[in-house]
């Protein structure tokens, strides 16, 4: 088997941020409460699997395979949180906590449905500040990085994150946004 340019990319960017990977999946599960059943291996590489079939995507680099790996992660998981509600009758919500300080107005832990939910309203509104929400909350990536992704200034990836923090917050708590 011959692997394309793309293909020998991807790999080559795994095995540079493999650790940064797991440890952000470790993370993601370890919010969630222990619910999941998935391991962050076993995360990480479904992750990966998923990305090694979107032959299509042109790797710029350590940050955006970390921003979309991230992004995989997430899908993963919100595919696993429905499938488990979908099973059970009645489920309770999947809860993600979140450091006071991500999301305003001090909540400690969020429904992953209901996160997702309010992300994907935000991204028909500002697809960028979701972008931005996306890579701090899931990839963890620091302002310098999504900057240089987005190519945009460091100013305004922080004015995007305040906006998104804010919007979402309100998404979270019920409130009509705009």
């Amino acid at each position: 088997m011959r692997l394309t340019k793309s293909e020998g990319l991807a790999d080559a960017l795994l095995i540079a941020v493999y650790d940064e990977l797991r440890r952000l999946a470790r993370a993601y599960l370890r919010r969630e409460g222990g619910y999941q059943t998935l391991g962050p291996t076993a995360l990480v590489h479904e992750a990966y699997v998923r990305l090694a079939r979107r032959a299509t995507i042109q790797w710029r680099g350590r940050t955006h395979f970390l921003a979309v790996a991230a992004s995989e992660m997430r899908r993963v998981l919100v595919e696993r949180a429905r499938a488990a509600g979908a099973r059970k009758r009645g489920a309770r919500p999947v809860r993600v906590s979140l450091a006071d300080h991500l999301l305003a107005g001090g909540h400690d832990a969020t429904d992953l449905l209901a996160l997702d939910e309010a992300l994907t309203r935000l991204a028909a509104a500002s697809a960028r500040q979701a972008r931005v929400a996306e890579m701090r909350l899931f990839a963890d990536l620091p302002v310098s990085e999504i900057s240089a992704q987005l190519r945009v200034s460091e100013r305004t990836v922080k004015d995007d994150w305040r906006m998104a923090r804010a919007w979402i917050a309100r998404a979270l708590r019920g409130q009509e946004v705009r």
